[in-house]
């Protein structure tokens, strides 16, 4: 049963073919800003070896931390893994406050599921798993985002409770309830 955990280096195997999958699809370039994106650009030539890898994940755990220094901009985040077994599925990010930028286009909350776990509900079930979270850092609603024409992101974001608010630069607002009614 898939469940989020802290990243780990237990799907290290994993973790690899799903950024093949990822590379192989076209993320990684100079365009793409995602966090699965940034990542590839800054650590693919590395993941491969356990020592840099470990490096990798320890890095991912401490930018919850307020204390850990990062660029200019950009806030704390809560990384997730969504995992089975030893299978990494996906990931997702929760910001713990937005930035101008967050507000506008990339929200509290982001999320990729890999390719090949695609259209089976993992992206619904890890944002519904990852809404706690974003309530016990006090985040109530939170802002998740979706490119407009992106209607698979639409819908796990509806399906979880999310309200439209506007549409901006070519993304889609919704704020999400994290707290239980």
């Amino acid at each position: 049963m898939p469940a989020l955990t802290p990243p780990t280096e237990r799907v290290h195997a994993s973790f690899l073919a799903a950024m093949a999958e990822f590379q192989a699809e076209g993320r990684g370039d100079r365009q793409d800003h995602t966090m699965v994106g940034t990542e590839i650009r800054r650590y693919a030539a590395t993941w491969h070896r356990p020592e840099p890898f470990a490096r990798y994940v320890a890095d991912l755990r401490a930018q919850a931390l307020p204390e850990t220094p990062r660029p200019a901009g950009w806030a704390p985040d809560t990384t997730l893994w969504w995992v089975d077994g030893d299978e990494y599925l996906g990931r997702i990010s929760v910001r713990h406050r937005l930035t101008p930028q967050l507000r506008e286009v990339g929200g509290h909350i982001g999320y990729d599921v890999r390719p090949t776990a695609r259209r089976r509900g993992h992206a619904t079930a890890m944002l519904r798993a990852a809404l706690p979270v974003a309530h016990r850092l006090d985040i109530d609603p939170a802002l998740v985002t979706c490119d407009v024409d992106n209607l698979a992101s639409r819908r796990v974001i509806e399906r979880n409770g999310g309200v439209l608010a506007d549409e901006r630069a070519g993304k889609l607002r919704f704020w999400v309830p994290t707290g239980r009614p």
